[in-house]
């Protein structure tokens, strides 16, 4: 495939810029905001590197789209996709980035952080042991990459770790993986339920009221994709008891608006989607090694299933 012309759109596009043109990349580029984007830019671009679509995107004419981040719900949700069309996503530092985060949150509960602040203000000498790790069954849904990296740091530690997937496939680090039709007695078992899933129609609202009732006192971690989550069955579960407390990084619609109950939820803890942060420069070696492949005809490791949507 050939390309010549490669728009950048988006909110890292100065940053961007000044990396690429230090690349001294043959092909030409423009740079600038998504709404600034005009008929005459798409029109001018073989390629669009993005986290999302564009002002007029349903007018676009590219070749190729590479996707800043690891979800591209976003673009395939933009209207009917274009087969002729090849997409990518950014492929880097996401799983280990979000194995820490997910690992940070389980410490601080294991460890009794908030309990032992507690105490210090009220100058209580109370001891509660705490939990290790290797103590803890994990469940992840989606096995993928993300998954995947997740799981080998966490089995580091000597967690149990079980997978959920589409296929039920095994994968490395994981004890077992099962396919989403067999995931109910696993949950029963379950400690931590983390999910990394990215959102398709299959995926969309995943985790309703039917899912949270199979649930028996577990933590909820999201970072996959936040339309994944029934929001009102989660608060349910965890006025149940189901789920005893929930992690959320993502959410359906971003950021989430000053109404939201959610800010004063005791049990459910909120971070403005920061998991797994694309940093400019990961997201141009990660550009530059696809298209190169790219270029040279081949098929990208990163390439998208547009049937299964990631």
């Amino acid at each position: 495939m050939n390309i010549h012309t490669i728009l950048v759109a988006g909110r890292m596009h100065k940053e961007l810029e000044e990396i690429i043109k230090q690349k001294q990349l043959p092909q030409t580029f423009r740079f600038m905001e998504e709404q600034d984007v005009t008929i005459e830019d798409l029109n001018w671009a073989d390629a669009l590197l993005s986290f999302g679509p564009t002002n007029c995107f349903e007018d676009h004419s590219f070749k190729w789209i590479h996707s800043l981040g690891a979800g591209v719900d976003r673009f395939l949700e933009s209207g009917n996709w274009k087969k002729s069309v090849m997409l990518t996503r950014t492929v880097c530092s996401f799983g280990q980035r979000i194995s820490e985060y997910c690992l940070s949150y389980m410490l601080a509960e294991l460890q009794h952080h908030a309990q032992f602040q507690h105490q210090q203000k009220q100058k209580q000498w109370k001891v509660i042991e705490p939990k290790q790790l290797s103590t803890q069954t994990v469940i992840i849904y989606g096995t993928g990459e993300i998954g995947g990296r997740l799981a080998a740091v966490l089995k580091s530690f000597g967690v149990r770790v079980m997978g959920v997937s589409k296929s039920g496939n095994e994968k490395p680090s994981f004890d077992q993986v099962v396919s989403i039709s067999k995931e109910k007695e696993l949950l029963k078992e379950a400690d931590w339920i983390i999910s990394t899933m990215p959102l398709t129609h299959e995926t969309k609202s995943y985790f309703d009221p039917k899912w949270m009732n199979v649930v028996e006192s577990a933590y909820f971690i999201n970072v996959g994709r936040g339309a994944t989550v029934d929001e009102n069955a989660l608060v349910e579960a965890i006025e149940q008891k189901r789920i005893r407390k929930a992690y959320i990084d993502v959410f359906e619609h971003e950021p989430l608006t000053k109404e939201s109950s959610w800010w004063d939820h005791s049990n459910i803890i909120i971070t403005p989607h920061i998991s797994a942060v694309t940093t400019p420069e990961e997201a141009v070696r990660c550009f530059v090694e696809t298209l190169q492949k790219v270029e040279q005809g081949g098929l990208p490791s990163n390439l998208v299933n547009i049937e299964r949507g990631y």
